[in-house]
């Protein structure tokens, strides 16, 4: 239990998630769009990872931490109960990928040759694809970013033992992730060639860690009292994130703005969070993993379908026809929650409480884990 009487299931932040993916799958779906121009804003869309990533931080902390520093915290457990949440739709979205990339082979249609990089399979399966494993983006090219959560899983003890010795010095543990976080975005660039934010496959284990440590630092704030005025501070963070993406400032900068909106809309109760909390919001929040998991191949088959009907070679659509191929990912992501997500994670939650692990049941508490 956390020291101050805050929402027991952060509805906001729930719904935070859907936006975030949305984000994301508009800009991979925009360029499908047969419009001369792409706003920056939707240029800018990678950044929804950057969001999951600090809330990440911020809600396995608010889960796990208290547990982790009064050391009645199992990562054994806690591993599995990850394995629980990702790792089944992954496998997934995985061998979907591999069928469709076959049967596009086979029937002629439009693939990127790495699609079938088989090279990549081991990485994938033991998601480690973000750690410079794979030799190519290959599969389903989003899950790059469960291989950098893994990683950031795999190495969380090591969060939480730094987060807990400065439990009690909150704003300096915040004001010390920034810097750092700052200070790894800075020195990666001329080092890699590259922006972090550009990481996938190549070094993505890497651009988790400056987003988790900073939710990670978060949390403390939020677990010593909740701020003043936290509809004001999230009003203010949202429109820093649209405002920052917009203008296409460094990337960063969007990024600690995140980090604002989280901790605020974390603050804000219930009741006062609007539609944000309203159980349509949750519900979409609740399916957003696999929203940003079918995006890649429901995109894969649908603009094929697309271009066969319309015959738009290009694969770029009148702006009905892309309306329809993008609607058709959440109706695929209530699919795979309802029929693979949801009751896999069941399963195997079930399955290490009948074999005497609790930590698994710890984690439903929170829907966000």
């Amino acid at each position: 239990m956390t020291p101050v009487a805050t929402p027991p299931d952060l509805r906001a932040l729930t719904t935070l998630r859907f936006l975030a993916a949305a984000w994301v799958v508009l800009y991979t779906a925009w360029p499908h769009l047969n419009v001369g121009v792409t706003p920056t804003l939707v240029s800018k869309g990678y950044l929804g990872v950057e969001v999951f990533f600090v809330l990440s931080g911020f809600i396995l902390s608010h889960v796990y931490l208290e547990a982790a520093g009064t050391k009645r915290y199992s990562h054994g457990g806690f591993l599995w109960a990850r394995i629980a949440r990702v790792y089944p739709l992954h496998l997934v979205t995985l061998a979907g990928m591999a069928v469709l990339g076959v049967g596009a082979a086979v029937a002629g249609l439009s693939v990127s040759d790495s699609l079938t990089d088989w090279r990549a399979l081991p990485a994938h399966l033991t998601m480690t694809h973000a750690w410079g494993l794979a030799p190519s983006s290959a599969f389903n090219h989003p899950s790059w970013s469960i291989s950098a959560e893994w990683f950031a899983y795999l190495s969380f003890p090591a969060y939480a033992f730094v987060a807990w010795r400065l439990k009690d010095r909150p704003v300096l543990a915040t004001g010390l992730a920034a810097v750092a976080a700052l200070a790894i975005y800075a020195a990666f660039q001329p080092l890699a060639g590259f922006s972090l934010t550009e990481a996938t496959f190549r070094w993505g284990a890497l651009r988790i860690v400056p987003c988790f440590m900073l939710g990670c630092a978060l949390y403390l704030i939020y677990r010593r009292a909740p701020i003043p005025h936290a509809g004001l501070v999230a009003l203010l963070s949202g429109a820093g994130v649209l405002v920052s993406a917009s203008l296409g400032l460094w990337d960063p900068v969007t990024v600690l703005f995140a980090g604002g909106l989280i901790l605020s809309l974390g603050s804000l109760a219930n009741e006062k969070a609007g539609v944000l909390a309203s159980p349509f919001g949750v519900y979409l929040g609740e399916i957003s993993y696999s929203i940003y998991m079918v995006c890649a191949p429901v995109l894969l088959v649908m603009t094929n379908v697309a271009a066969r009907l319309t015959g738009a070679d290009d694969n770029r659509f009148h702006i009905i026809v892309w309306l329809g191929v993008v609607a058709a990912i959440p109706v695929a992501a209530m699919l795979t929650y309802h029929l693979v997500e949801r009751p896999a994670r069941k399963a195997l939650r079930g399955f290490a409480k009948r074999n005497g692990s609790g930590q698994a049941a710890t984690e439903a508490r929170s829907p966000l884990a």
